[in-house]
Parts: structure tokens; C-alpha cells; sequence
């Protein structure tokens, strides 16, 4: 196999898979994000990662080729941050995790006729400390308006990480690693 569906939108995604050599056609598939009640940031990220798989399955006359679908989400000490609402939600979750440390995890998903599997990354992240100018001049900038946790690690958002643990590409919203294992599982030769 050379070729799957990516069911995102996001550019980030996107790049991370022609950074790997794997051609895709992006199938975005648009689910309810919503948290159920009482779910954990890991159970929460793997359910949409798998809901987002299936409806492009679904969408597909023939499911010629596999689909990937991954998802992302910030966890502040259990609580689950999003993509914010507006600048004030952005900043907020800024200032939430200033000077702390949070996870981030990214589910991936990777459907075919045979059925779906998924994989899990969560990389530690840890925020500097963040006067309030520096989180209104980062929200006044547009970069966390589509991102979860109100950050982008590969832009602007890098300056504001101290350190991390874990898995670079995760906190982008694909972790290669587990990308690529997952994909050469379905018979893709991705070089070492």
C-alpha cells in the first residue's frame, strides 16, 4: 500500500505524514467533540480518534485504502482543554498552565476493511512561567485559536515550553512513532 485517506484537516498533520513519505487524500470527517461525563482525557482522545475514523468509513462508497484519523486534547491536572471559543477562553487556559506541567495526548486511529485499531501517545509538557502581557500579546497573535490547549508547539507557542517528555510530533498531532509502527502493521514501507 502507498496511499491512505487522512481524516483531518489539520496542516500539521498533514506535513508530519509527507515528512514520513506517506501519500494521502484528505477525508475530513466532522463528528460531535463533546465530553461525556466523567471521561478521562485518554478515553476522551481515543473515542474521537476512532468516531472520526469510522465516519469517514462511512462517508466512503468503497473503502479502498485505509483512513487515519488522530485527535488531540490538553489535560490540566484531569481537567480537558480544547480548542478555546474565543481569545478569552485561549487566554485562560494559558494562564492555567503557565508554570505548570500538563499532558497532551493524541489517539490515533487506522481503519481499514479488516477493522481499526489505535494507538496512544502522551508526552508531559511543561509551561514556563507567563506574565500576563506575554499570554495577551501570544492570544493577540491568532496562533491558539485552532489548537488544543490554546498553544502550537512548532510556532510561536514553542517559546512559551520549558521542557517536554515525551513525543515532539504528538504534541503537533501525530506522533510519528506510533504513526509510522501502526501504518507498517497495514503493509506501508516506511523507512527507518
Amino acid at each position: 500500500m502507498t496511499r491512505i485517506y487522512l481524516a483531518s484537516r489539520s496542516p500539521r498533520r498533514a506535513e508530519l505524514l509527507q515528512q514520513i513519505g506517506v501519500d494521502f487524500i484528505v477525508l475530513p470527517a466532522d463528528i460531535d467533540e463533546s465530553v461525556y461525563n466523567a471521561e478521562s482525557a485518554t478515553d476522551y482522545v481515543q473515542r474521537l480518534a476512532w468516531q472520526k475514523a469510522e465516519a469517514c468509513v462511512q462517508g466512503l462508497q468503497v473503502l479502498d485504502m485505509p483512513v487515519l484519523a488522530a485527535d488531540t486534547t490538553v489535560c490540566v491536572e484531569g481537567a480537558i482543554l480544547g480548542k478555546p471559543e474565543d481569545d478569552d477562553e485561549a487566554y485562560a487556559m494559558l494562564a492555567a498552565m503557565s508554570g505548570r506541567w500538563h499532558e497532551v495526548h493524541t489517539a490515533i486511529a487506522l481503519a481499514d476493511s479488516q477493522g481499526l485499531e489505535l494507538a496512544l501517545s502522551t508526552t508531559r509538557v511543561k509551561m514556563g512561567e507567563l506574565p500576563p502581557e506575554l499570554i495577551a500579546a501570544y492570544v493577540a497573535s491568532g496562533e491558539p485559536r485552532d489548537k488544543a490547549g490554546a498553544y502550537g508547539i512548532q510556532g510561536l507557542g514553542g517559546t512559551l515550553i520549558e521542557r517536554i517528555e515525551g513525543s515532539y510530533s504528538g504534541v503537533m498531532g501525530l506522533p510519528l512513532f506510533e504513526t509510522a509502527r501502526l501504518l507498517r502493521k497495514y503493509g506501508f514501507a516506511i523507512p527507518a
